[in-house]
This record gives C-alpha cells, sequence and structure tokens, in this order.
C-alpha cells in the first residue's frame, strides 16, 4: 500500500533526525537512542503485525491513535532539524539579528505541530459540493438527474458513525436518485463494517445505491462479506456487473469493479459491459483507470481513493501532495474526448487522522447536456 511505504519513509527519516537532534542539542544518548527504538518498533509492530486474534482484544487506541501520534512527532522532527539546519547557514552579524533568528527559529518549530493539530480537529469538517455534470448529448429522459457520490469515509477510530451519519444526513438533504459509494467503508477488518452498511442503506432515492469495493475490503478480505451485507440491505455492490436503470425510454448501463491495482492492466475486457447506445458509468475506487475507461467506451466515471491527496500544500501554484506520485486524477473533475470522471476527496482519512488542503466531500451531481 501506498501508506505504508510512506508512513516507513517517515519513520526512517524521523528517527534519523531524532538521533541527530539529540546529538546537537545533547539530550542523555541512551534515552534518546531507546525512545527511537520503542517508536519505531511499535511503528512497524502495529502496522505491520495487526492480528485480528490480537485486535480484537486490544484498544483501537493501540492500532490507530498511537501510530498516527508517532509519525506526527516524527514530522515535527523532521520539520525542527530541517528549520535549524537552514538557521546555521544565516550568518548572525549582530545581537538582534541573533535575537530575530532565534525567535523566528522557535516560532517555525512551533508551526508544524500547530499545523498538525489544526489538520487533526477540522478533519471531519465536510462541505457539501453540488456541480452540474455536462454529459454530451443527453437524452431528455436523463436531464436533471440527481447523483450523490460517497467516498472513503473509513468508518472507525478516526471517523465515527456519528460523523458518518451526519454525512448520511447531509446526502439525504439533496434528494438523489442515485446513491454512487466508491469503496473503503473501512479501514480494517475490525471496523463496523456491517453498521456503516447498514446506515447507508437508510438513505432514501427514486433508483437506488451502488456501489464498488475499494483496496481497504481488499486488504481487509471483507469483499465477498460486504457483497452479502449491501444485498441484504437493499445495496447493490457491483463486481465486473451491471446494472440497467430506466429512466423514461432511457437507460444508463451502471457498471462497478472491484479496487484495480495500480500499475497492473486495468478494466481488462470490461468492455463487454459498455452498451452501445446507453449512459455508460463506471464506479471504480482507482481514479487512474480513466484513459482506459475512455477508450471502452465509458461517458463517466466516478471514482475515491486519493483523499484529495489528503495533505495537500500548494507550492508556486502546484498542489504537492502523495497522490500525485502515483496518479495524475487527484481530485475533482477530469475530461477527455466525450467523457468524465470525477475523483472525490472523500471523507476519512488513513495513516494519520489529518487533513489539510483537502476537505471532505459529499457530492451531489446533476447531470445536464450544456
Amino acid at each position: 500500500m501506498i501508506y505504508d511505504w510512506v508512513g516507513f519513509l517517515l519513520c526512517l527519516a524521523g528517527a534519523v533526525c531524532q538521533v541527530a537532534l539529540g546529538r546537537r542539542l545533547r539530550w542523555n544518548a541512551a534515552l534518546n537512542w531507546t525512545a527511537v527504538a520503542i517508536a519505531v518498533s511499535l511503528q512497524i509492530i502495529l502496522h505491520e503485525f495487526t492480528f485480528p486474534a490480537v485486535a480484537s482484544r486490544v484498544s483501537a487506541f493501540f492500532f490507530y491513535w498511537l501510530p498516527a501520534a508517532i509519525q506526527c512527532w516524527f514530522i515535527c522532527l523532521i520539520a525542527a532539524y530541517v528549520v535549524l539546519l537552514l538557521r546555521d547557514r544565516i550568518p548572525p552579524f549582530s545581537e538582534s539579528r541573533r535575537t530575530f533568528l532565534r525567535a523566528s527559529g522557535i516560532a517555525a518549530c512551533a508551526a508544524p505541530p500547530a499545523v498538525l493539530l489544526f489538520g487533526i480537529v477540522t478533519r471531519n469538517d465536510f462541505e457539501v459540493n453540488e456541480l452540474p455534470l455536462v454529459v454530451p448529448n443527453l437524452p431528455s429522459d436523463l436531464k436533471g438527474l440527481r447523483i450523490v457520490h460517497l467516498s472513503d469515509p473509513h468508518v472507525g477510530p478516526f471517523f465515527s458513525l456519528r460523523q458518518w451519519d451526519r454525512a448520511l444526513a447531509a446526502a439525504q438533504e439533496l434528494r438523489p436518485d442515485l446513491v454512487m459509494a466508491t469503496g473503503d467503508l473501512i479501514t480494517t477488518d475490525q471496523d463496523p463494517l456491517e453498521e456503516s452498511i447498514r446506515r447507508l442503506a437508510k438513505l432514501k432515492t427514486t433508483a437506488g445505491i451502488f456501489g464498488c469495493h475499494g483496496n481497504h475490503e481488499l486488504f481487509s478480505g471483507v469483499e465477498n462479506y460486504a457483497t452479502r451485507l449491501g444485498a441484504e440491505f437493499g445495496i447493490r455492490f457491483l463486481r465486473r456487473q451491471t446494472a440497467e436503470l430506466r429512466f423514461g425510454k432511457h437507460t444508463i448501463n451502471l457498471v462497478g469493479v472491484d479496487y484495480q491495482r495500480f500499475r497492473k492492466p486495468y478494466l481488462v475486457d470490461l468492455e463487454k459491459l459498455v452498451s452501445a447506445g446507453d449512459l455508460n458509468i463506471l464506479l471504480s475506487h482507482n481514479p487512474d483507470v480513466f484513459p482506459v475507461a475512455v477508450r471502452q467506451g465509458f461517458d463517466l466515471i466516478f471514482s475515491g481513493h486519493t483523499h484529495g491527496g489528503q495533505v495537500n500544500v500548494e507550492i508556486l501554484h502546484r498542489d504537492i501532495d502523495i497522490a500525485r506520485f502515483f496518479t495524475p486524477y487527484v481530485k475533482g473533475l477530469y475530461r477527455q474526448a466525450a467523457s468524465s470522471i470525477y475523483v472525490s476527496a472523500g471523507l476519512g482519512t488513513i495513516g494519520i487522522p489529518v487533513r489539510l488542503g483537502a476537505k471532505p466531500e459529499v457530492t451531489l451531481h446533476t447531470l445536464c447536456a450544456s
């Protein structure tokens, strides 16, 4: 997984910076090395060896919040070390300059914890986006169709059932004809999957609730279970399957796929499920499938997975985040030829419970011809 590698590299860089800072600031060497060893060991154990038999008996704090706290600590150490290195390169010419550098250094070191705390506190402050979705040659029977798009709640310790209820209440107020859920309802098999699906199923629509599975359903081994639960509660999770939705004289051909792994052949033979003459919509958790889906004849694609980058920093008018190293389709609407994809920024978080520059969202798409 992307975030496993990011977490590992962050852990390694943070440990190096902690050792270096300890030497520079003359911390007790034995205590410093012990702290580094404990932090690194906990990070590896809690992320890589979370056996269900153990996790079911231990508070979620140890498997979610403790690793996140360690990662946040390492982020602050890295930032502090970089600030000190930069400050060393500026020669002090006067006492007032030294005082300014000392004060600015303290402020710069205090900034990362303050920013992280802000990102933690505001991580669940979702926004409701209402967007027209242009479809060339859209049949008149489909004009004005209201589609609510939900993605990546990761219901669990970082995004509670209460927060999920808030998002679902906002979705219901949008009076949807269709609801599309594009994966990662949960993070691990210890999260409340059944209750998450039960509450999603309470949404009232005119044409139904449909979904596809994300990478966390795959990695948790709950794809089949989630599909059965969905069928029990009236939600159809489409797994290389189609659903024909009739509106007046015209039909939407809705297709869903399980999580498409990065850098694998995407949507193999899926063109067989495309219906000529109908509006073809694809649900795919991974947005990187977009060019392939366009070639296969899909008109609209709904995706998630990226969390909008989750921590998104703008530098020289360019967004910098982890997701952009893996896909050009990070958040929002993209067009190619006559087709469009919308990549939801999602609702939950992964790795660390922080969102910066990538607000969570509930999205209403209204189909229109122009």
